[in-house]
């Protein structure tokens, strides 16, 4: 695994132009997911509809709040997340530019060959850049405006409000829940401080067991391909490739790497996919919620694979 410099491809600095009323249908569960995201109890992509992956994030803030953890939603919930996650959920912000300069790819190649002859493996379109800044699904943003042209600068669409993340505290152990599909970190008190939904192996490529370690962090890592290291080739590939750096890189935008070889906590592609799909062993988070948790660990923290039931 090889990284280069990060170049920005999120975008820190963006122009909020004030709060908007939502419309759409699914507002109360956007208001909540976004709420929870600033509160670093990821519910995944905001996409303004309850599922497993905001069932999870509620438990999580329950549990980093001391309240019973119940898994839904009442009135103490909902005014605990206000008062520690206040503001607009759902704000106007103006298309730019370089929002829409790309270059775009036509779409994302389907083998690593094809992978390992670009570039750069970047975003496929203005809306794809646009939902994951805004740790938002594509469908979920188009649906919150319908009929806008993302790659018009200077249109104004409605986004998540999620400039008000919680700071990334440091963590001084990382837990990876294989049974549920999380990873949960923890302050030198054992306190939980933030939890992300997460895909962690399959029956065929096992993830790690028992306590292993971060060993390096790199941000816009390449892929390397290594058919004599790696336990799965699908595509009978004999040479070793190197996948190109970028958002829809297999690992996304970091690689977290542990003391087992070959596998680490990483970036997705495919941020709507969390906790549905299989893993090669690896720990995929959304390229934001990876991003994160790169921000909070340091070579030598220690991650901890476990099975629990809720």
């Amino acid at each position: 695994m090889h990284a280069h410099t990060l170049i920005g491809l999120i975008g820190a600095l963006f122009t909020i132009l004030g709060p908007v009323a939502v419309q759409a249908a699914g507002q109360d569960t956007i208001d909540l997911q976004v709420r929870l995201s600033r509160a670093n109890a990821s519910p995944g992509p905001i996409d303004g509809r309850p599922g497993e992956n905001t069932t999870l994030a509620i438990k999580a803030f329950q549990r980093m709040e001391g309240m019973p953890v119940t898994g839904r939603i009442d009135e103490t919930l909902k005014r605990r997340l206000e008062d520690i996650s206040p503001g607009p959920t759902v704000v106007e912000y103006e298309i730019k530019e370089k929002d829409a300069a790309g270059p775009f790819l036509p779409s994302v190649p389907d083998s690593l060959r094809k992978m390992a002859e670009l570039d750069r493996l970047g975003y496929t379109s203005a809306a794809e850049l646009l939902a994951e800044r805004f740790h938002m699904d594509v469908e979920a943003l188009k649906r919150l405006n319908p009929g806008a042209r993302f790659d018009v600068p200077g249109t104004r669409i409605k986004v998540a409000n999620v400039e008000g993340d919680a700071d990334a505290k440091p963590a001084a152990r990382i837990e990876v829940d294989k049974k549920l599909g999380l990873v949960r970190a923890y302050d030198a008190q054992e306190t939980i401080i933030a939890s992300f939904p997460a895909t962690i192996g399959s029956s065929e490529n096992p993830s790690p067991t028992g306590r292993r370690k971060v060993v390096k962090v790199s941000r816009n890592p390449t892929y390397t391909f290594d058919p004599e290291k790696l336990s799965f080739n699908e595509e009978g590939i004999e040479e070793k490739l190197t996948i190109p750096a970028g958002p829809n890189n297999p690992v996304g935008l970091v690689w977290i790497a542990l003391d087992a070889p070959s596998y680490g906590i990483h970036g997705s592609p495919e941020p709507s996919r969390i906790r549905r799909q299989k893993s090669h062993g690896c720990v995929r988070l959304t390229n934001w919620d990876a991003l994160k948790l790169a921000d909070m660990v340091r070579p030598g923290v220690p991650v901890e694979f476990v099975d629990t039931d809720n």
